[in-house]
């Protein structure tokens, strides 16, 4: 039986009420204010930047828990997590650290080994979608990239903003990353960070292009998911989910691993559990989950992809841990991504 809390940060509560947190940016060595530091709740549209003296605002916060985020050059980046019911929060003076620098050996000439790096690194941030081929990074210059040739592993950090131009959604993405591995041999992906999105100026029609395809984003999108189950709407939202076994016990590779699908669909009390805090949801399941989402087809890609004979046609996506997605969604990536605080339209 596998068993994750999934923390609610990515699924802030609908609220009708807007509120807001205010607080305080120190060093922490002399106690004096922070000028300019970023101030966001991560993965989501608010943020702001502290004063002079150190103070900052964040207005318009829906109730619910989220990752609060303070960074500046030169500092540790600040996380925590904090919940908000009243109409106004203020938070404890926060201090940052400065980081210690260690100056290495400058190479001021051009690397041919870094512009290849950053090409698979972009592809994999990015992806390699529609909406991928129109996201521009401004400033990669910033990036860190190490390549470990024995483990076939590309390694990336950034110690400030990626700036980052999504010109198919709207939106100018600030994404401070703290992790990204690409281990080339296994095809397996992991990267984390956080970050701000900040809707881009365009004309009427610009907007209305941005609206249709954030909204063709989200429809399918773990998100949409995650919020159509823990509201029990999978049905309504057009999702169905399978348990699909699998005999880990063949270690020749994906293509020879036996698995199948158990075709009566399962209940959302099959897989999420409540737990003891209301915006803390358990996801609790056999084997591993094949979600469905039963508007869209399944590409011959992505069938082929998941070596599953008897696929149903839809697309389909699955969770066979709780940072590990296959199918579409694993193809989904930075390009495609929307922030939590995004609400579809209503009709």
């Amino acid at each position: 039986m596998r068993f994750w809390l999934l923390f609610f940060l990515l699924l802030p509560l609908s609220s009708i009420a807007q509120h807001k947190i205010s607080g305080r940016v120190l060093n922490a060595i002399d106690n004096k204010p922070i000028n300019n530091a970023s101030v966001l709740l991560n993965n989501t549209t608010i943020g702001t930047a502290s004063s002079a003296d150190g103070t900052f605002t964040l207005q318009n916060v829906k109730g619910g828990k989220y990752e609060l985020i303070i960074s500046s050059v030169g500092y540790e980046t600040y996380m925590s997590s904090v919940f908000i019911e009243n109409n106004y929060a203020e938070l404890k003076t926060v201090k940052l650290l400065p980081k210690s620098i260690v100056l290495s050996e400058v190479n001021v000439r051009p690397d041919a080994d870094w512009f290849a790096r950053y090409d698979v690194f972009k592809r994999e941030f990015l992806g390699s979608s529609k909406l991928a081929s129109k996201c521009k990074i401004l400033n990669p210059e910033i990036l860190n990239l190490e390549y470990s040739k024995n483990k076939h592993v590309l390694k990336a950090t950034t110690d400030d903003f990626l700036i980052i131009e999504n010109s198919e959604l709207g939106y100018r993405i600030k994404y401070l990353l703290q992790e990204f591995n690409f281990d080339q041999s296994h095809r397996m992906l992991f990267y984390g960070g956080s970050t701000l999105f900040e809707d881009m100026k365009g004309t009427p029609s610009q907007k209305k292009k941005w609206k249709k395809n954030r909204l063709k984003a989200y429809l399918g999108s773990q998100v949409h998911f995650l919020r159509s189950a823990i509201g029990n709407r999978l049905a309504d939202e057009n999702f169905e989910v399978l348990r699909l076994v699998r005999d880990t016990s063949n270690r020749k590779g994906i293509f020879s691993r036996i698995q199948y699908l158990v075709k009566q669909p399962l209940q959302v009390t099959d897989y999420i559990k409540h737990t003891d805090q209301r915006t803390l949801f358990a996801l609790q399941f056999k084997d591993c989950l094949y979600v469905m989402y039963k508007k869209r087809r399944n590409t011959e890609a992505n069938a082929f992809a998941m070596n599953l004979k008897e696929a149903p046609k839809h697309e389909a996506s699955i969770d066979p841990h709780s940072v590990i997605n296959e199918g579409i969604w694993a193809t989904q990536r930075v390009a495609e991504l929307l922030p939590v605080n995004y609400e579809p339209p209503i009709d």
